[in-house]
């Protein structure tokens, strides 16, 4: 094993165990010293131990074992799955993705590839980016890069290649559905960035949707200068979806739940063995507070989602509308390491602005079941608090939704389209047989299109009979429509379709006189509260 290795893993072991003996989470190594004679001891002897099994792995084990492997890829995972769900090791490449997703951009062609039927295919060029500019259209099978062949390469591999420095080119082969060779792109690679406030629209007249699928370092800047755009004062509610998203930076998460929030007023606190309870206020801003909203949540949006979603909830300035969120209220400290890795280190708890817990139970259940097993009403009983107007609110598991709503199921012959990706693969097949790929504005499947799909399932042995046909007529001219529209016109119009259709989004739209009816008893609360102090 390499000096340089045993020393990160040194660094890396001082850090962990000093953090479960004394609680110390600074930057660098600080609490090493700190810690007694005999913990000082047991972590040089634990240290020597780990050492000595991995010298006799690497000597004796019946294949070669790389560093990579058995240090990065094995001993610190390992080690920091005892601890709890979330505290996490990053190899230098992860380490990397990860500042990259924090900073809202990277360097590349700009669109997402995803591996289909043994190749990797293009899912969507973003709008106006260099692959959509160069003309990269969705079900691209990529071929080469940069005359390497992607034969053997996975997915990630492919898109490792397609990043680059700002303005060097990279040559991208595809083979496309009705062209009788491969096609050949010459790409300039430039600044893509992550927006993580994707979408922000008029549903209808006064009723605004929003979208953010992660907090990073500009979430908060991309949902003022969104709000601005379309005329904040114009709003009279909100759809604010935060579905599916896993949450990012605290401080974004504040700054957005702060927009909503009256100027001083708790969004999160957080609580550790060794950390004094420290609350986050809001900012306030001018027109936030005077539109009710009603939040959208599944049991994916975790961590930063979590925080607005309890924020707006306990100070009933916001109807929830969704699933249990997932349930992770840890904060991670992020330490680097050497060899430009990094370490995410679980240094307290977050707490919601009526003092529940966030965090889901993690005690009695493997890594694996906490991630993926099937979820259950986990709200703690013990922990039973109230929003500013007394409604009764639970912490330990996630954010209960003031109404419950999980999605329509898929019927059988849903779930077949979807599962052999029959409207993907279609509208590739469909532009492949045209020079022209742009569609007129306001476009929707006609009966032609409809027709043409029709007889693409028969031709690709799908099995349904009229009866599937005519029952989910609506439902696949909406599915043709958003996939079409990739293509058509971009990823980001594909998007607004699918949200225009979506039946939860609907039930947001209905559920806005609960969140109007929530505002108006804060607002009056807060009048009856001034009074009593003698406010004018």
């Amino acid at each position: 094993m390499g000096r340089s290795l045993r020393s990160l893993f040194a660094a890396f072991f001082i850090i962990a165990l000093c953090s479960v003996i004394a609680g110390v989470f600074g930057p660098g190594l600080t609490g090493v010293k700190a810690a007694t004679a005999g913990p000082e001891e047991d972590m040089k002897a634990s240290i020597k131990q780990f050492t000595t099994v991995y010298d006799a792995v690497e000597n004796n084990f019946a294949d070669k074992v790389t560093s990579d492997k058995g240090i990065y890829k094995g001993a610190i995972p390992g080690m920091l799955r005892t601890l709890d769900p979330h505290s996490n090791f990053f190899d230098p490449k992860d380490f990397q993705s990860l500042r990259d997703e924090q900073s809202g951009h990277y360097y590349g062609v700009g669109m997402t590839v995803a591996p289909r039927n043994g190749k990797t295919i293009v899912v969507a060029p973003f709008g106006g980016s260099p692959a959509y500019k160069a003309g990269l259209r969705a079900g691209d099978a990529i071929l080469e890069v940069n005359d390497k062949k992607t034969d053997n390469l996975s997915t990630t591999e492919i898109a490792d290649l397609l990043k680059g420095p700002r303005g060097t080119h990279v040559q991208v082969t595809v083979a496309r559905e009705g062209a009788d060779k491969p096609l050949a792109f010459d790409i300039v690679r430039d600044e893509i960035p992550r927006y993580s406030v994707e979408e922000a629209f008029w549903l209808r007249p006064g009723v605004a949707f929003m979208k953010i699928t992660a907090f990073n370092e500009n979430t908060s800047q991309e949902m003022e200068e969104k709000l601005k755009k379309l005329g904040e004062t114009n709003i009279k509610g909100l759809v604010l979806d935060l579905r599916q998203n896993p949450g990012g930076l605290l401080n974004e998460g504040v700054a957005v739940a702060g927009h909503y929030l009256r100027k001083g007023e708790v969004v999160v606190s957080h609580r550790g063995r060794n950390n004094p309870d420290k609350p986050y206020l809001s900012r306030g801003s001018t027109y936030g507070q005077n539109y009710p909203i009603v939040v959208l949540v599944d049991q994916f949006s975790a961590s930063a989602a979590e925080i607005v979603t309890g924020a707006l909830q306990d100070h009933d300035r916001g109807w929830v509308l969704g699933e249990t969120t997932f349930g992770k209220g840890l904060v991670q400290t992020v330490y680097p390491l050497e060899d430009n890795a990094g370490l995410a280190l679980t240094t307290a708890h977050y707490y919601t602005p009526s003092g529940r817990l966030i965090q889901r139970d993690y005690s009695n259940i493997s890594f694996l079941d906490y991630y993926y097993g099937k979820r259950t009403d986990t709200k703690n009983l013990q922990d039973v608090k109230s929003t500013d107007s007394g409604r009764t609110v639970y912490g330990g598991g996630g954010i209960t939704p003031d109404q419950k709503y999980e999605p329509p199921k898929l019927n059988k012959f849903q779930t077949e389209l979807i599962r052999k990706f029959a409207f993907f693969n279609f509208s590739a097949k469909w532009f492949g047989a045209r020079s022209e790929t742009k569609l007129p504005k306001g476009w929707e499947p006609d009966a032609g299109v409809l027709n043409e799909f029709h007889e693409y399932l028969l031709k690709q042995n799908i099995a349904f009979i009229e009866a599937d046909w005519t029952d989910n007529h609506t439902w696949i001219a909406q599915q043709l429509k958003r996939e079409m529209y990739a293509t058509g016109f971009s990823y980001e119009d594909s998007q607004k379709v699918a949200i225009e259709t979506d039946p939860m989004v609907a039930k947001a739209i209905e559920a806005l006189p609960q969140a109007r009816a929530l505002l108006d008893q804060s607002k009056k609360l807060i009048v009856e509260r001034l009074s009593r102090d003698g406010r004018p």
